[in-house]
């Protein structure tokens, strides 16, 4: 399990780092696969900031709490993935005794480019596996990532769509038009 704990105008002590790394080992134990989890500890204004990234099984959990105390800040945004993954455990469970487990591909989608960077300019790029998924198994990986859009290959018509988070609570699903 590899964890990358970054500081922002806080020294990550080793006590500290300890602490992180025993937190992060609770749910460690729920994945048979992870990537590196990235948490950043930042310092603003007196409230101390902790962000935790998750890459597990092909999903990622993401969470973040800010209070007056950092060691509070690291237990509250466990907990807050604790309950991730339960949902997500959870939603999996009812879906797979419903309707049978699907073989997950990963495939590489290159970002969009920029057609004229000086009328437009680009100022970050980001580079993600996508999985083939149904509509509804999207919608709940955009919201454990607490994100209003998500891009996705449906698996029923093997195109990318991206489902979003209306102003009104619904969801939204956009289609190519070929």
């Amino acid at each position: 399990m590899a964890i990358a704990i970054r500081g922002k105008n806080i020294d990550v002590t080793p006590a500290l780092r300890d602490y992180v790394e025993k937190r992060i080992g609770k749910i460690t134990k729920y994945f048979e696969m992870l990537g590196e989890i990235s948490v950043v500890l930042t310092v603003e204004k007196g409230r101390h900031i902790v962000e935790v990234t998750v890459p597990a099984n092909g999903i990622i959990l993401r969470g973040e709490e800010a209070t007056s105390d950092m060691y509070t800040s690291i237990d509250l945004v466990i907990e807050k993935l604790e309950k991730q993954i339960e949902k997500y455990k959870t939603k999996l469970e009812r879906r797979l005794r419903g309707k049978g487990f699907k073989a997950e591909l990963v495939t590489p989608v290159a970002a969009p480019t920029s057609v004229d960077e000086d009328e437009f300019p680009l100022v970050k790029t980001k580079r993600f596996a996508v999985k083939p998924m149904d509509v509804q198994e999207a919608i709940m990986q955009m919201n454990l990532v607490h994100h209003d859009f998500y891009v996705f290959i449906n698996s029923d018509s093997e195109d990318v769509n991206v489902v979003y988070r209306r102003k009104d609570g619904a969801y939204g699903l956009i289609e190519p038009n070929y």
